[in-house]
C-alpha cells in the first residue's frame, strides 16, 4: 500500500468513525423523551403529576380509601437524616392532604440537597398529583440544622379500583454533585 492510499483509508475512517460518534450523539439525543415517556408511566425519577390545588373541583371519592405509605432515604454522598413525620395514612381519592418529611444536616457546614421522587406501583404514578413539594425546589440546610419538609397531594379519583396502596419514596441527593 503506498502513502496515498494509506492516507485516503485513514480519511475513508475518520469520516466513518465521524458519521458514528454522529449516529451515537442523535440517538441518545432521541431517548430523551422516551425517558421522559418511561418515568412517566413507572413513576421512575419522579415524574409524578402536579396540579393546581383549586383545579380540583370534582370532589372526592368517600366511599373509597387507599393507603399512601411514604418512605425517606439519603444518597450516601449527603450527609442527612431523612424521614416522614407519618409512615402511613389513608386518604380519599380526589381529595388534597397534608403530609410532612423531616431532614437533618450533619455535616459541619451547609449543604443543599434535592429530593427525587418515585411512586409505586408504577401503575400509580400517573395518578398521584403533588399541588406542593419540597421535591420542586433544592434544599439549603445549615451545618445542624432541621426542619419540617411540607408536601401536598392528592390521589386522582381515576386510581384503579385495584390499587389500595400507593408508596412515595424520596431519595435526597447532593445538589449538584458529580457522579
Amino acid at each position: 500500500m503506498t502513502g496515498s492510499d494509506k492516507d485516503r483509508a485513514n480519511r475513508r475512517s475518520a469520516a466513518r468513525l465521524g458519521v458514528v460518534v454522529l449516529a451515537m450523539f442523535g440517538f441518545g439525543f432521541a431517548l430523551v423523551p422516551l425517558y421522559d415517556v418511561f418515568c412517566q408511566i413507572t413513576g421512575l425519577n419522579g415524574k409524578t403529576g402536579v396540579v393546581d390545588a383549586r383545579s380540583l373541583e370534582r370532589g372526592y371519592d368517600a366511599s373509597r380509601l387507599v393507603t399512601v405509605e411514604f418512605v425517606g432515604s439519603v444518597n450516601s454522598s449527603l450527609p442527612w437524616e431523612f424521614s416522614p413525620v407519618r409512615y402511613k395514612m389513608q386518604v380519599h381519592p380526589g381529595k388534597v392532604y397534608d403530609a410532612a418529611f423531616v431532614a437533618r444536616n450533619l455535616a459541619a457546614q451547609t449543604r443543599t440537597g434535592q429530593a427525587v421522587p418515585s411512586v409505586a406501583p408504577a401503575a400509580a404514578s400517573r395518578y398521584f398529583n403533588k399541588t406542593e413539594c419540597f421535591c420542586f425546589t433544592a434544599q439549603v440546610f445549615s451545618a445542624g440544622e432541621e426542619r419540617q419538609l411540607p408536601l401536598q397531594f392528592v390521589i386522582d379519583r381515576g386510581l384503579p379500583a385495584g390499587i389500595r396502596t400507593v408508596t412515595l419514596s424520596y431519595t435526597f441527593f447532593e445538589h449538584g454533585a458529580k457522579s
